[in-house]
């Protein structure tokens, strides 16, 4: 199986529109790929708080209508990265979607970890409470979206419904670049899954991205990186390397059903 990540820049010059024109020749331009995958609020911005309300689009809006185009031509599942979703009610979330080759939407998934710190994402938007699993012909995928690596619980939970792949897009800056290749190797590992972690680069509103997408097996070993700009990160990964792994090492079935009911 191949995977694309599409590293990108979301320029505070650049607008939403032209942004969008760009990436779709990008993707155009990616050959032989079975998955491609975006990072967190690309079209957007991430740090573009202050347009967050002129930005927010539904899930047939122009983001996920150019991705659609895309997968459906080129025949991929195509990971649309997270958009600012306006909901059926009016509130703002920040959901990912998987396209699967006909453009269709497979699986989307509202981020539930919003993040407070030197951020406005959690006064701007409504958190999710659903925590879906995508059956794919490479397996049981999922999303998680870039704060929610640092919470193990929820990916314990995943591991426990049989997630063999998670995708993450994010917008990890680098300031924090080490903490985004301890938790990304740290998950793979502690859970036995792959991760393909795609992440934004250049800058935005001053803040620094910090790029270095990567994928990281299931016994932790980080197969592919990109650098700290724009770039196309091809990887070649097994499926059934998680099986495999998860049979020889099995440390999922030794744990215990509940911790805290361990006495002190």
């Amino acid at each position: 199986m191949k995977v694309a990540l599409v590293q990108v820049a979301s320029p505070d010059a650049e607008s939403r529109d032209e942004r969008i024109i760009r990436i779709e020749r990008r993707l155009r331009g990616i050959e032989g790929a079975d998955l491609i995958v975006l990072p967190e609020l690309w079209s957007a911005g991430y740090f573009h708080f202050g347009q967050y309300e002129s930005l927010a689009e539904t899930l047939d809006g122009p983001t996920v209508s150019m991705c659609s185009r895309v997968a459906s031509d080129l025949g991929v599942h195509l990971h649309v990265g997270s958009i600012v979703e306006r909901a059926e009610n009016g509130q703002l979330r920040n959901t990912s979607i998987l396209l699967d080759p006909e453009g269709r939407i497979v699986h989307q998934y509202s981020k539930i970890h919003v993040f407070g710190y030197k951020s406005l994402e959690a006064s701007l938007l409504t958190a999710g409470t659903s925590l879906p699993v995508a059956e794919t012909p490479f397996g049981k995928v999922t999303g998680t979206t870039c704060y929610d690596l640092r919470f193990p619980g929820l990916w314990m939970e995943l591991s426990n419904r049989g997630v063999e792949i998670v995708i993450v897009p994010a917008a990890w800056p680098a300031a924090r670049r080490e903490h985004w290749r301890l938790l990304t190797t740290a998950r793979a590992l502690e859970h036995q899954i792959f991760v393909i972690a795609c992440n934004t680069a250049g800058e935005q509103e001053g803040v620094a991205l910090g790029g270095h997408s990567r994928v990281v097996d299931p016994s932790g070993v980080v197969l592919a990186e990109a650098g700290s700009g724009e770039e196309v990160l091809i990887v070649d990964i097994d499926p059934d390397e998680v099986a495999r792994v998860r049979k020889e090492f099995p440390v999922i079935g030794d744990r215990l059903a509940v911790y805290e009911n361990l006495s002190n």
